[in-house]
């Protein structure tokens, strides 16, 4: 999230006209700017992961990804931007707080209630970022991954590993697995803060790391934090995890 007082803005709305409505509303408000346009829900879980919005002002009835089912997978990260459903339709309100939503606006939205309502998600979004920085002092960061369902966002936080198997890297997280399209090289150069190579076919979140240690055969294997499994560790990575380890965790 931004920290400083210009807040940014995705609008999602299937209809042009709409988004250019909403976007002349929102050049009349100071403090206020428009990063991005989404057309459906596939699209504004893409331009949330790419442009880390602050708030986004959804509609719901979208092709493809409804506004719902997207908003549903925001709420879920550990700092979702805040929600401002913009709708013709009146009967989607109590599933709108549901997912958290800050304001539930309707079609032809009036300048006043779109003025109240960037108000309150604004108390949303510090509220949000006093307790991520709470938590864990980071930033939200989230992996856009297509896939048979559908567009999905993982929070790179909930990241266990990655693991490559012939033409498909699988993703390891605390939301279950998913199987995407991305190359190991492409995470790794990516995100090289959030994921370590401990092997040619293994990425590991490094905030799970636990320890290295040797199994019976004298293979070198890393443990991690909320998972029984193990992962084995290549000789030709051992030195990096293990200097790894020297610079990030206290010694005993």
């Amino acid at each position: 999230m931004t920290t400083n007082e210009t807040k940014r803005i995705l609008i999602a709305d299937d209809e042009p006209l709409a988004r250019q409505r909403i976007q002349r509303l929102l050049e009349a408000q100071p403090g206020y700017q428009v990063c991005g346009e989404a057309a459906d829900g596939h699209d504004a879980l893409r331009k949330v992961a790419e442009l880390e919005p602050d708030i986004v002002l959804l509609d719901i009835r979208m092709p493809g990804m409804d506004g719902m089912d997207a908003a549903a997978q925001l709420s879920q990260l550990h700092s979702p931007p805040a929600l401002i459903f913009c709708t013709a339709y009146d009967h989607y309100a109590i599933q709108a707080f549901e997912v958290r939503a800050a304001a539930y606006l309707l079609k032809p939205v009036r300048r006043e209630a779109l003025v109240d309502a960037l108000a309150r998600a604004g108390k949303v979004n510090r509220l949000q970022s006093q307790a991520l920085a709470q938590a864990n002092g980071g930033s939200r960061e989230q992996l856009a991954v297509r896939t048979h369902r559908g567009t999905e966002l993982i929070d790179l936080a909930n990241l266990y590993y990655c693991e490559a198997d012939q033409k498909y890297v699988t993703l390891h997280h605390t939301g279950g697995e998913t199987v995407c399209d991305y190359t190991l090289k492409e995470l790794e150069q990516a995100y090289p803060d959030h994921l370590l190579r401990i092997h040619r076919h293994t990425l590991v979140g490094v905030g799970f790391i636990q320890g290295l240690r040797r199994s019976t055969d004298g293979q070198n294997q890393l443990a991690l934090r909320g998972r029984s499994d193990v992962l084995q560790v290549s000789r030709r990575h051992a030195t990096s995890v293990r200097q790894w380890l020297r610079e990030h965790q206290p010694s005993p």
